[in-house]
């Protein structure tokens, strides 16, 4: 992990992947003193709560564009049973 590491929400989504990949091989390499991988752990889970965070995003971008194709169904199609 850098010495100043670039706040979260200034990374790109590739930029924090890729921190996050660093911050997993580092780790699994155990070459970190526990203080350190204590830091970089919860680095790590800062990276992926925002990554997983961003996804979620676009997927109800993409859920909402895929909404819009399909277009509201007309009077004759809607169920009504209920109304």
């Amino acid at each position: 992990m850098t010495e100043e590491a670039k706040p979260i929400d200034e990374l790109t989504f590739r930029e924090a992947m890729a921190e996050l990949d660093g911050i997993v091989g580092v780790l699994e390499s155990n070459t970190l003193e526990l203080e350190d991988s204590l830091k970089s752990y919860e680095r790590g889970v800062a990276l992926l709560g925002a990554l997983q965070g961003r996804l979620a995003q676009a997927q109800q971008k993409v859920d909402v564009l895929m909404g819009e194709l399909v277009g509201e169904a007309d009077d004759a199609a809607r169920d009504a049973t209920l109304s």
